[in-house]
């Protein structure tokens, strides 16, 4: 910039359309950020999912399985149907208890992950 005798540069009087760009670009730029603001999901939800899933997923599993095992068994001409069934029901529920109580102990923050 030009300076004048003293060493100092003038000082140029506001400019209207200049302030209007910047109260229109503050505008857009908020109205951007809410638009593309990402919901931060609650860290007990995820976990809540979490063990619901063990408490439901691992007896239904054990289940499936149980009752394929007894299929197998029927097809080979012994006759077991609810005995796989409930062993490996009560396996699975089991196994759901052993990641419940995995997952609950090496969380000290439920937001984070201990993998």
């Amino acid at each position: 910039m030009a300076e004048d005798e003293t060493g100092k540069v003038p000082k140029l009087p506001p400019d209207a359309r200049l302030e209007s760009l910047d109260q229109r670009l503050e505008r857009v730029q908020r109205a951007e950020a809410t638009r593309t603001q990402r919901a931060q999901p609650d860290p007990s939800n995820r976990l809540w999912q979490q063990l619901f899933g063990q408490l439901i997923g691992a007896p239904f599993g054990g289940a499936v399985i149980g009752w394929g095992l007894d299929y197998l068994a029927a097809a080979l001409g012994r006759r077991t149907f609810p005995l796989f069934f409930i062993l490996m029901l009560f396996f699975g529920f089991g196994l759901g208890v052993r990641n419940i109580m995995r997952l609950t102990k090496t969380r000290s923050d439920p937001g984070t992950d201990a993998r």
